[in-house]
């Protein structure tokens, strides 16, 4: 008789546009038994989201959210899972739009030292094998410190590499690295550009090409259901392969 390994998700970020379609997407996949989110504070859709599905939804708070009660907090999220369960972390946390009014370090105490915790309480609980994270297209460790710290500049890149090396720093086997460029579907995506650039995407760099939050959350699951062999970074081009075939797309209102 074949036995089935239950599978367990840990969710960081999952209030975000990008982190509500993951946690649809979970939910529909029937990939995981269980997902565990880590927030400050209950969210009400997280609620809604896990109504209807099979999957097991159960929020982990921490009202303080500074790395050392994250990092316990996680450790201790993934030893109280089923031991014979697998356990894959998720990372869609990261500050949106607003970038350009705070100062490098407070960008990166959230971008970094919160990622960069989540990670090690992943890594120290010894159980954990892959982590799937989203970063941004452009993210370079090595970039200019300077300017003004919107997305897209260099800044902002700068952040978002250094937390991508934090991460891989962490412990963490393997470690799946998803840069999505413009996000359709996020709150913090203009309009008009929502409109506009998709019409040009004939004529736009492939790894700089739109993206919806459904399509990142599905490549996420895709790359999730089985540990891959070795750390990926996935921009656009890579994203769409593991679309194919694709996860299901669940309802907007996750029902």
């Amino acid at each position: 008789m074949t036995t089935t390994t239950p599978r367990t998700a840990i969710v960081l970020g999952a209030s975000g546009s990008v982190g509500s379609a993951l946690m649809r997407t979970l939910c529909a996949s029937g990939a995981f038994s269980r997902v565990v989110t880590i927030a400050r504070r209950t969210q009400p859709a997280v609620a809604a989201v896990a109504a209807g599905s099979q999957t097991v939804v159960h929020e982990v708070l921490i009202p303080t959210m500074d790395p050392a009660s994250l990092e316990a907090a996680t450790r201790d999220a993934v030893a109280a899972e089923d031991p014979a369960a697998a356990v894959v972390g998720f990372s869609v946390l990261g500050i949106g739009a607003g970038t350009a009014k705070l100062t490098i370090d407070q960008h990166r105490a959230v971008d970094v030292a919160l990622n960069a915790a989540f990670a090690r309480g992943l890594a120290s609980s010894g159980r954990v094998q892959h982590l799937a994270f989203m970063s941004a297209v452009g993210a370079d460790p090595q970039a200019s410190p300077g300017g003004s710290g919107a997305a897209g500049t260099s800044r902002y890149n700068r952040v978002k590499g250094e937390a991508e090396a934090a991460v891989r720093a962490s412990g963490i086997p393997i470690v799946s690295i998803f840069r999505p460029s413009l996000i359709l579907g996020s709150q913090h995506t203009p309009t008009v550009l929502a409109w506009i650039l998709p019409l040009l995407s004939v004529v736009t760099p492939a790894k700089f090409r739109s993206i919806s939050t459904g399509q990142i959350a599905r490549a996420m699951v895709a790359a999730a259901r089985d540990t891959p062999a070795v750390s990926a970074v996935y921009h656009w081009p890579e994203m769409m392969q593991l679309l194919k075939p694709t996860t299901p797309e669940p309802p907007p209102d996750g029902r």
